[in-house]
């Protein structure tokens, strides 16, 4: 199998790996020095947790939602030389350029971060009068730009992809509500500009396993293989001792990505270790990024765990693909 698929991307020499424990037959499995970001990692912040990470000229760099005391989360840039061990800005960031009308941040919290040519992309679930999806850019991290707020409040969970569709930008979210109701599928959006976005299309839809009953989001922006677009998303379960916050995987079509290929019937990573379900909200997995090394197909998966700590997660896409086939539901 693995000699028919493929992956776009680059090789990452630094990736950091562990190899599945011995013994174990898991699709994802965790790094055992987890929580790679601890409580109070840096003055300002009580925790950080659902970050975005990247590979920028031979280092990691990464755009982290950090919540402060006053428990308002916001922006900071961090550096890493192996995607373990993190300096974190003691300030948030600051963009040089923003529409005045959003430049007042509310709030800026479950980052993603996506290169699209030679350009990197932060999307956040940015606060204007409620939340909504904002977006900046870079090239170089140190000056950004904001942009417009792709869509109207309530929405959630933008991600978007690594390359145009069609000659348009994409992006999946989640549009949303104020509160924990069942209200919470994936839509696809298409946009000339990075400002005005439209063609916006049904992806999925909360169900398909309890683990997933009361709301779905996208994760980490979708990695291009020669079987679709291999996305991660985080999955609900509404229990008798309140929500659950697990990790699912899905494909999706390459020119028509509102077309789900696969999508699992089980989670691959579940609330369990007590990092995961001890914390300020118990029994969260929250998948944000996952960076890939193409050649071996490996694949870091970084995690928020019950919004109190940055966790990380490994995989292989030669060995994940062909177990989603395997594992797959049409719900």
């Amino acid at each position: 199998m693995k000699k028919t698929i493929s992956i776009a991307g680059e090789k990452i020499s630094n990736l950091p790996w562990e190899a599945r424990p011995a013994g174990s037959s898991a699709m994802v499995w965790r790094y055992s020095g987890n929580p790679i970001i601890d409580r109070h990692p840096i003055p300002c912040a009580y925790a950080i947790y659902n970050s975005a990470v990247l590979p920028f000229e031979g280092r990691f760099v990464g755009v982290f939602r950090t919540e402060y005391n006053t428990r308002m989360p916001y922006l900071h840039l961090g550096w890493s030389n192996d995607g373990l061990h993190w300096d974190i800005e003691h300030t948030r960031i600051e963009f040089a350029v923003a529409p005045p009308e959003i430049a007042a941040m509310e709030y800026a919290y479950d980052p993603r971060l996506t290169k699209i040519d030679d350009t990197y992309y932060i999307q956040w679930c940015n606060g204007y009068h409620g939340p909504t999806i904002g977006l900046a850019r870079t090239r170089d991290f140190k000056r950004f730009e904001q942009l417009e707020n792709a869509f109207l409040p309530y929405n959630r969970n933008g991600a978007l992809f690594p390359r145009k569709i069609d000659g348009r930008f994409a992006m999946l979210s989640r549009p949303s509500d104020t509160g924990h109701t069942k209200f919470g599928d994936i839509f696809y959006s298409e946009s000339p500009d990075m400002v005005f976005w439209g063609k916006h299309r049904h992806v999925m839809s909360r169900g398909g396993g309890w683990w997933q009953d009361t709301k779905i989001g996208a994760g980490p922006s979708p990695i291009e293989t020669s079987e679709g677009w291999l996305l991660f998303y985080h999955g609900v379960l509404n229990s008798c001792n309140g929500f659950v916050y697990s990790t699912g995987v899905a494909l999706l079509d390459l020119e028509r990505p509102w077309k789900v290929l696969y999508r699992s019937a089980e989670h691959i990573l579940t609330p369990e270790a007590l990092y995961e379900t001890t914390g300020t909200v118990p029994n969260v997995v929250f998948p944000c990024a996952a960076v890939c090394d193409a050649p071996t197909g490996r694949i870091a998966l970084y995690c928020g765990a019950a919004d109190t700590y940055t966790t990380l997660a490994f995989t292989n896409m030669f060995e994940l693909i062909p177990w989603l086939k395997a594992h797959s539901t049409n719900a």
